[in-house]
């Protein structure tokens, strides 16, 4: 089962400067537990803040030894500029010049069948959800969509590595993987 890691920096206590270190940390932290991607989904901060901390988080990969791919929430131009392995695409900024994300690992959230049609056409991951459940601040903002809509875009992703994201945790972890996911993702998952 693959394991596909995103940030917030926000679920950590204490200033800005203490969660951007919480955040360095996990990062560490993820890549000995051998995560095979991680997400920086920070998107309020400014692109020079975004490149300095992508490269502190690239250090924290690398002195934990594994070696995770690290994508960044934004645009192709940014990840490049900050040395990103990839970026990653929300539905709504599937538009992106595809000529711009040469060279980078595209990773795309979809959340409806024709998304993950879409997704596939230009991505080299995605992420379907929500599966179980959406969180925000821990209040419940939607249902999930559930394991047969999973193995539904599954089938749909053209062979295209499909992770199971929204309310996923180590007890349904596998039966993500059952309906076809090559594996998990999330942001509480891997705190």
């Amino acid at each position: 089962m693959l394991r596909y890691a995103i940030t917030d920096r926000q679920m950590f206590p204490g200033d800005e400067q203490a969660r951007r270190e919480a955040l360095i940390a996990q990062a560490a932290r993820l890549s000995r537990d051998g995560v095979e991607y991680l997400q920086l989904r920070e998107k309020d901060l400014s692109e020079s803040e975004t490149v300095a901390l992508v490269k502190a988080v690239r250090a924290a990969l690398l002195e934990g030894g594994g070696a995770p791919k690290l994508l960044l929430n934004g645009t192709a131009a940014l990840a490049q500029w900050a040395g990103a392995d990839g970026v990653h695409l929300s539905s709504t900024t599937f538009s992106q010049n595809l000529q711009t994300m040469r060279g980078l690992i595209v990773s795309a959230s979809c959340h409806t069948i024709a998304d993950v049609r879409r997704a596939a056409e230009f991505a080299d991951v995605i992420l379907f959800g929500p599966v179980f459940e959406k969180r925000v601040a821990g209040e419940l903002v939607s249902e999930g969509v559930g394991l047969d809509r999973l193995r539904e875009a599954c089938a749909e992703a053209e062979g295209l590595p499909v992770f199971a994201l929204g309310g996923v945790d180590h007890s349904n972890a596998q039966a993500c993987v059952d309906a076809g996911a090559a594996g998990v993702a999330g942001i509480r998952m891997f705190a």
